[in-house]
């Protein structure tokens, strides 16, 4: 599995976006803005009802659209004639699907699948085939461990990474101590065999991600770079960047 095309080129957050001009995350624009700008991109997915996969990043549709709850509980019909808040291009929420064809591998595309810590594995397995039949550089990752094992299992051809940090005792996970020693520190990794670290660039010196680059060889794709001090940080620690709010 060769990940080098994943590695080429700096990595928009959510896509190249920019809310003041009216561009808005995970945006059809968004994406497009940073494929043109010869830039890859990660952008999320949600479950709608009916199983598709839908590229927008919370759980509940309130902050960036004029709807409000969750966003698994309209069919991807549905959530598709819903337009995206304040954005100056029309932009409605999109598929998946969508994205891929539009985009055709003109960058390389990073899916996040977003987790609700609630052992559903259908996300996982309805990205896990559409990555499988795109044939371009694309990679999925997740904070859920039981997620990333269930995508390599349906996808073990597409690169997939876990996403971590330092899993603080006040963080908003709602996550049991136990828990986030087992996330902090790898603990899943001869479940999950993820090919790549996606670690948050304030926790890249954390030993158990320098050990675990260390032994595996798996390169480190650190997260959300915002600064000229997270960037050098982000050049001495990682090997790829997922950056935001600036052009590097």
């Amino acid at each position: 599995m060769n990940l080098d095309l994943l590695f080429e080129r700096p990595i928009a957050h959510r896509g190249l976006h920019e809310a003041n001009a009216g561009i808005i995350e995970n945006s059809r624009t968004a994406v497009l803005r940073a494929v043109e700008a010869g830039y890859g991109f990660e952008v999320d997915v949600q479950m709608s009802a009916d199983g598709e996969a839908m590229v927008f990043h919370d759980e509940k549709l309130d902050r960036l659209t004029g709807e409000t709850g969750p966003v698994k509980a309209r069919t991807a019909a549905e959530l598709k004639e819903i337009a995206l808040k304040d954005s100056a291009f029309g932009d409605r929420i999109w598929t998946l699907g969508e994205l891929l064809l539009e985009v055709r591998g003109r960058a390389a595309a990073i899916i996040e699948i977003k987790t609700l810590w609630d052992h559903d594995m259908r996300l996982a397995e309805r990205t896990a085939r559409l990555l499988s039949v795109y044939p371009y550089p694309a990679a999925a990752k997740s904070f859920d461990p039981e997620i990333v094992a269930a995508f390599g299992k349906a996808a073990p051809e597409v690169p997939r990474g876990i996403i971590g940090y330092a899993y603080p005792a006040d963080g908003e996970e709602g996550l049991t101590a136990l828990k986030r020693f087992y996330l902090r520190h790898l603990l899943h990794w001869p479940k999950t065999r993820p090919h790549f670290i996606s670690w948050a660039v304030r926790d890249l010196e954390m030993v158990s991600v320098r050990l675990a680059h260390r032994i595996t060889g798996a390169p480190v794709m650190t997260w959300t770079v915002r600064t000229e001090f997270d960037q050098a940080r982000a050049g001495l620690h990682a090997d790829q960047m997922i950056f935001e709010g600036f052009l590097p």
